[in-house]
């Protein structure tokens, strides 16, 4: 294994004679003697051979080939710093990784709020985000690949904390054949049309959740492109509100006249996989997302 001639802590007090100007400066910062600083330097130059300083009046620059290394240096003492920073984080017990499933009802502007006043807090844990349809999260909490999900059915052997209400609304084009009936619908005419649903990406217990067993159903695995399809002429579906308040507004989707059945409502929960083992990371990401959720979808401006 070869061994670095040189280290980190002489690249540190190269860095730091050009940064204060001189050798007696640097010492000052350092607390070191300036013999020592001078010492270290000129072991430098020796080991590798090439020239890093140079004198200009009573100030210390960096030769050409001096600041072609030190920039690369400013990379590892930058890193050496970070692995610092990292172990003691651990140390704290925070995670090296967080990992989470959400439901893809759960508002985007929300989850990137949570993401973004946690980042500050988790500069050295990693997170991982899935995003899940359906019974998705409930696998990802049942096969232990999460350390918290967003839910729409709490899985048996866990506990959750309620989040949120989403309401749905059945919606087709305004010129959707539906439409032109021009009167309330009931079940016999919905049948009677395509029907876009969301495949479960759930595998241990998939559900059809508000497929009415229509004689024509396609299925996707994308909700966006199932509103997309909708949104133009392409069959009819109960779509989560908030998703679709856009398209709402600009004529692109209308409410069907259902007599009954026109809304429907899904409750979405946090669970944390494991409430009694969960570490910092884990438990300050899961209070962030129920204090967002309670203080609502009014988003801090990115520059203030």
């Amino acid at each position: 294994m070869k061994i670095p001639k040189s280290t980190l802590e002489q690249w540190q007090v190269l860095q730091a004679i050009v940064e204060c100007g001189g050798y007696a400066q640097a010492a000052e910062a350092l607390h070191r003697s300036q013999s020592s600083v001078s010492y270290m330097v000129a072991k430098l130059q020796e080991q590798l051979g090439v020239e890093l300083l140079e004198i200009d009046g009573r100030r210390a620059r960096l030769t050409r080939n001096g600041e072609a290394l030190l920039n690369k240096a400013r990379e590892l003492l930058g890193d050496a710093f970070q692995l610092e920073q990292l172990a003691g984080s651990l140390a704290d017990g925070w995670e090296p990784q967080v990992s989470i499933a959400v439901d893809s009802l759960f508002p985007v502007e929300l989850l990137v709020k949570v993401l973004r006043e946690f980042e500050p807090w988790a500069r050295h844990t990693q997170v991982n985000l899935e995003e899940t349809v359906l019974s998705g999260s409930e696998d990802a909490l049942v096969e232990k690949r999460v350390d918290m999900a967003i839910v729409s059915r709490i899985p048996s052997g866990f506990l959750g904390d309620a989040l949120m209400d989403i309401e749905f609304v059945a919606v087709a084009h305004p010129c959707h054949p539906l439409h032109v009936l021009g009167r309330e619908l009931e079940l016999d005419d919905l049948s009677r049309n395509l029907q876009i649903v969301v495949r479960d990406s759930g595998t241990l217990n998939p559900r059809d959740h508000g497929w009415l067993n229509a004689n024509q159903r396609w299925s996707v695995t994308s909700p966006h492109t199932r509103m997309e399809m909708i949104c133009n002429g392409i069959g009819f579906g109960w779509l989560a509100e908030h998703k679709i308040k856009q398209q709402l507004e600009q004529g692109l989707l209308k409410p069907l006249p259902l007599r009954v059945g026109q809304r429907r409502k899904l409750s979405l929960s946090l669970v944390v996989a494991n409430p009694e083992l969960a570490g910092p990371g884990t438990c300050r990401l899961a209070n962030l997302i129920r204090k967002v959720v309670a203080d609502g979808i009014q988003l801090r401006p990115l520059c203030e």
